[in-house]
């Protein structure tokens, strides 16, 4: 596909939150963001939920996979066919199992299918060639926050957060020129976000999420079992470095016997702990944090970002920029610098050997 000015791209993500699918609009060149366009969401209902939830973790061939695969990519369908005017669709799939330097990363959806059925050609699996060359594959997202930082117009470093069911961040610096240039990233998983309090309330009290951070909001932190947490080796371990969304498995026993109000606040405190920890990471101070996905909807979490930060946070919907679509415009994004032959990931981003364009692109009719 030979693409040589902006074109309007198509972007979806199913992230690790399991709540449902985002689709964004943004017509880009691959390198600059030129303009934004519509946005959506298609809820997963509970019974997909709990069929995607059940094959977490699942490798291809495996019990539970082709149900989650249909799901996955009927909800995308469903969604993406309202959509009008795209040249090309960037669609991630969903995410069932990521061991980079085990047996690979699994994103169930296929692309050839979606291609079939919306007649538009689609960019996906994203993330294996990174992890077949060294890298960790992931986080995916820092190239388009290289972009969002230029479009802002921003002279200093900044870091971008991206709190879904984990956690990631972004370090930027916004004075250079390309983003696989050294010094201009430095991303990484920071540890759970959304996913262990999303799980402590639907397992304690039927319900999706804490709405509002209300019920961490009324507990009170136990530091005690924060500063066990953020014992394990991950945290120290040196960027850049990914997680999958079931890789803290201790943490619902870690906070078993405290009350679901002290259980929440105390799970909202690691992931703010381990945000923290991250910023040790940075080469540079950076003079704003941007908080993107579902997690900065919770004012605990965000409090706690801005207590335990020597840095500005700030919610990106307060740029312009529309924090719940951030994912999805970044796979838009990556689609065109896939149809372009650009690097998606770099080794500041995944740990790759060297830049590497990840993705591949199907075509319908063909």
């Amino acid at each position: 596909m030979k693409i040589n000015g902006p074109v309007w791209a198509l972007g979806a993500m199913s992230g690790t939150s399991l709540d449902g699918v985002d689709a964004a609009m943004i017509r880009t060149d691959g390198e600059a963001i030129f303009e934004f366009g519509e946005t959506g969401f298609r809820p997963y209902s509970s019974e997909d939920q709990a069929c995607l939830r059940a094959s977490l973790g699942a490798w291809p061939g495996q019990p539970g996979v082709d149900e989650a695969q249909e799901v996955v990519e009927t909800a995308h369908a469903a969604l993406l066919s309202q959509f009008q005017g795209a040249g090309i669709i960037g669609f991630h799939g969903q995410t069932l199992a990521h061991e980079p330097r085990g047996r690979g990363t699994h994103q169930t959806g296929d692309g050839a299918i979606m291609a079939e059925v919306l007649g538009k050609p689609v960019a996906w699996d994203f993330r294996s060639n990174d992890v077949e060359l060294g890298g960790q594959g992931a986080p995916l997202a820092p190239f388009y926050h290289f972009a969002c930082a230029q479009y802002l117009g921003l002279a200093q470093p900044v870091a971008f957060l991206n709190l879904g069911g984990v956690g990631n961040l972004t370090y930027v610096d916004p004075r250079l020129s390309l983003p696989e240039e050294e010094g201009a990233l430095l991303a990484f998983d920071t540890g759970p976000a959304n996913a262990p309090l999303n799980d402590l309330m639907r397992a304690r009290r039927g319900e999706p999420m804490d709405e509002g951070g209300a019920c961490a909001a009324a507990g009170s932190v136990d530091q005690s079992l924060v500063d066990r947490f953020m014992t394990d080796s991950y945290f120290s371990k040196v960027p850049p470095k990914s997680l999958d969304r079931n890789d803290f498995p201790g943490l619902p026993e870690l906070v078993a016997e405290l009350s679901d109000e002290d259980a929440a606040a105390t799970l909202a405190a690691c992931s703010v702990a381990a945000v923290a920890r991250g910023f040790e990471h940075f080469p540079d101070k950076v003079h704003r944090l941007f908080v993107t996905g579902g997690g900065r909807h919770n004012p605990t979490i965000m409090r706690g970002l801005g207590e335990g930060l020597e840095t500005k946070v700030i919610d990106i919907d307060e740029t312009g920029l529309n924090g719940d679509m951030l994912e999805a415009q970044a796979f838009a994004y990556l689609a065109v610098r896939v149809a372009r032959g650009l690097p998606t990931s770099c080794p500041s981003t995944t740990g790759v050997a060297a830049s590497v364009g990840g993705g591949r692109i199907s075509y319908p009719g063909v």
